[in-house]
């Protein structure tokens, strides 16, 4: 009987969601034998404090990484915005699975939009990204830290804690709670952050089999496109500190990447804004696009930005 194989996974109902939808792809289309291996990572732990301040979106998945190399487990399923730019030596990301709606969503009891709030009015968010976008919006909101997985977001927005909050619209759509969007922003005003709406698989480099098969479950065009938005991030030293938003949409043979970058201290300041097009066919290409986009951001004062991040 072949040995199963164990997928790490965080244990909330959304990161649990996301691996059982990986479990049972790989069981319909390759015939595996596949078990969960639910884990409790540090970044599910601390809940007071910004992630910008305790080590960034990698707590999410340093534990999964651990179990990888312990052998506990021989696959981790994330999403691919909490994936730090550079994994730790020894790791891959085998495939990029297609991506949800990117878009982030707006959700409020008593308001159908942004522009209907109130002078003042208090909106939940953690993420600097979505910060700096609101307040170059709406510098007249208060904008105040909201953390937990996605369940507990919604209930402090329900316990009255927040005129509206601002979650990933893939988030609420997996889970079946796309009713409580009352509106999702436009790309192009809230720029989503690398990789937002995407599935990394990440594996040990040397467990080469896995590797080819899991290779077969990738989304070109997805992968393509978080490939030069991720490249905009780690050609600035991109991590959670930095309100650094990257995006990119196909048109026809051709990929878009927009990207924004803002201050994580002065967070009202005026954010710097690049749009490029190119032909891209590769991961060669991909990768091009997002580091002219980083260059266009430092010709833009990036450099000004970055040493307060």
């Amino acid at each position: 009987m072949t040995a199963p194989t164990i997928i790490a996974t965080r244990e909330s109902r959304l990161a649990l969601w996301q691996a059982e939808h990986v479990r049972d792809t790989l069981v319909q289309r390759f015939g595996l034998a596949v078990e969960l291996l639910g884990m409790t990572t540090r970044g599910d732990q601390i809940l007071d404090r910004a992630l910008s301040k305790v080590g960034g979106k990698g707590l999410f998945v340093k534990e999964l990484e651990t179990a990888l190399e312990d052998g506990a487990a021989h696959l981790a399923v994330h999403s691919l915005k909490d994936v730090p730019m550079d994994l730790p030596a020894g790791f891959v990301l085998a495939a990029i699975w297609e991506r949800e709606d990117p878009r982030d969503a707006f959700v409020s009891n008593r308001h159908a939009a942004l522009d209907e709030l109130p002078l003042g009015a208090v909106v939940g968010t953690s993420s600097l990204r979505r910060v700096v976008q609101l307040m170059a919006a709406r510098p007249d909101l208060r904008i105040e830290p909201l953390r937990g997985n996605l369940d507990t977001r919604l209930r402090k927005l329900d316990e009255g804690g927040f005129d509206a909050i601002v979650l990933a619209a893939a988030g609420l759509k997996r889970l079946g709670l796309a009713a409580r969007i009352r509106s999702v922003f436009d790309p192009e005003a809230m720029i989503p952050a690398a990789g937002q709406g995407a599935l990394g698989l990440e594996v040990r480099e040397d467990a080469h089999a896995l590797r080819d098969m899991l290779a077969q479950t990738l989304h070109r065009p997805t992968f393509l496109a978080c490939h030069a938005e991720r490249a905009v991030s780690r050609a600035l030293g991109g991590s959670c500190s930095m309100p650094l938003a990257a995006h990119a949409v196909w048109e026809g043979d051709t990929l878009r990447l927009d990207a924004a970058l803002g201050d994580a201290e002065t967070v009202a300041r005026p954010l710097l804004r690049t749009r490029l097009r190119a032909a891209v066919s590769d991961e060669a290409q991909a990768r091009a696009l997002g580091e002219t986009a980083a260059a266009e951001l430092r010709r833009a004062g990036a450099g000004t930005y970055l040493p307060a991040v």
